[in-house]
């Protein structure tokens, strides 16, 4: 079925999400500007807020205890040694199986939840940080998923149509979807004329950063509906929670790291080495 909402039903929360964005983008950008331990402590943040909304999400297991081990693991990242947070989200994962409430699979989610929230945020950290362009990469990727995000919703909410996968997201549809993709090629078109690279690489990675902010956001929507809840929390007017703000971002920040370390020329095809 198509979304034949009355247009101006659609667009009811546009100021309270622009409002929101308007405080939650030049604090991300603040961020990933001076890296280092500032954005350390963002992504802390971050991750303790995701742990605590997992908690009352999930129901299985404290917040508090999540909420510590997720943002010591960020917090561990600047001290040069990931072993440390590693250590930090083992003792965790121990913790979360340990004091769940109810059988395996509720201990499962549990340790899951933790290994999540704490993934999603230190992914940006160790992209800002790694051996190529941070700086730029992260700043650029970030650009792309909130271009991303910002044309599904205006073109989904604007024309409507059928939904993409109603049973995991209802409000999404394929011209939102569509609408995010073109908006990631134009922003590869930019980015290559900047770095002075062929537009090639960089309309790929458009389309790359495009569909992995979708998946992750359509995930994140799969696991709210698996527990009944529409938004994870109710922290950011217009948006929600946390994680329902860098659950696309994260996973590009994840699969980016992945395929900078795996195919190390990448970097340097989109004008982003060292």
């Amino acid at each position: 079925m198509g979304d034949w909402t009355p247009r101006e039903l659609r667009f009811s929360n546009l100021g309270l999400r622009l409002m929101s964005s308007a405080i939650l983008i030049p604090l991300g950008i603040a961020a990933v500007w001076s890296g280092g331990w500032g954005l350390a402590v963002a992504c802390a943040a971050a991750a303790g807020v995701m742990a605590w909304e997992w908690g009352h999400i999930s129901g299985f297991i404290k917040p508090a205890l999540l909420v510590v081990f997720a943002a010591l693991a960020c917090l561990a990242l600047p001290i040069g040694n990931t072993g440390i947070a590693l250590g930090v989200i083992l003792a965790g994962i121990v913790f979360a199986a340990m004091t769940a409430k109810g059988g395996w699979n509720h201990r499962g989610s549990a340790v899951f939840g933790l290994i999540y929230v704490t993934l999603l945020p230190a992914s940006l950290w160790l992209l800002r940080e790694g051996p190529w362009d941070g700086r730029s990469a992260a700043l650029y990727f970030m650009s792309f998923v909130w271009a991303s995000d910002a044309a599904a919703y205006f073109t989904g909410r604007g024309l409507g149509g059928p939904r993409l996968l109603p049973k995991e997201s209802p409000n999404k549809t394929w011209s939102g979807a569509i609408g995010a993709v073109i908006a990631c090629i134009v922003c590869g078109v930019a980015a290559a004329d900047i770095q002075r690279v062929p537009f090639a690489g960089w309309i790929l990675a458009g389309i790359s950063i495009s569909v992995v902010a979708q998946l992750g956001d359509l995930f994140e929507s799969g696991l709210k509906r698996r527990f009944q809840v529409k938004d994870s929390g109710s922290i950011l007017p217009g948006h929600g929670g946390v994680m329902d703000r860098v659950d696309g971002l994260g996973a590009v920040a994840f699969i980016t790291v992945l395929a900078f370390y795996i195919a190390p020329d990448l970097p340097d095809m989109l004008g982003l080495s060292a």
